[in-house]
């Protein structure tokens, strides 16, 4: 079952229902989905990606997905998930364009990515983001991500593979 976290400004919990219309808004915006996944799709694909949420992915309890939320308001997407190009849990985070620039997405990846070490017990965590997606790299370089390889898509187009380790405390005299 997918936990309740909370950061100083974000709730990330499980979706409701009624979240539809909002999770479909965000993923409709083409300044957040043209990093997502393979970028746009119909509103009809991302209302049926909705539903697998809840009939897939909650009710197997495959891994843990989470709606943003900053004062009541949806305003993001994250989830944690094993994955084979990486061969190992990768974090995915979107925040609406309204929710840029004021530091919200270091906050919600250092979330998931503390849940990931934290609560999962991981070693290791990855992220994948496409080579032009400037911001979250440097999100991502800033929160201690190395970059581990690229991956060259069919389209042409260069993934970046990252990954980040737990911190060490180093405890020698």
């Amino acid at each position: 079952m997918t936990p309740t976290l909370r950061t100083e400004r974000l709730l990330l919990e499980p979706y409701a229902p009624e979240d539809e219309d909002g999770f479909v808004a965000l993923f409709q915006d083409t300044r957040v989905s043209r990093w997502m996944g393979d970028g746009p799709a119909s509103e009809a694909a991302d209302r049926a990606l909705f539903g697998r949420i809840f009939t897939k992915v909650y009710a197997q309890d495959l891994f843990d997905v989470w709606a943003v939320r900053r004062d009541g308001l949806l305003v993001g997407h994250a989830e944690i998930k094993r994955t084979d190009v990486v061969g190992g849990h990768e974090i995915i985070y979107a925040l609406a364009p309204s929710a840029w620039g004021c530091g919200l997405g270091t906050e919600l990846a250092e979330a998931v990515v503390a849940h990931g070490f934290d609560t999962l017990g991981l070693t290791e965590v990855y992220a994948t983001v496409a080579a032009p997606n400037e911001a979250s790299l440097t999100l991502l370089g800033r929160i201690g991500f190395e970059h581990v390889r690229d991956i060259e898509e069919d389209d042409g187009g260069t993934t970046r593979v990252l990954a980040r380790r737990p911190a060490t405390t180093d405890r020698s005299p």
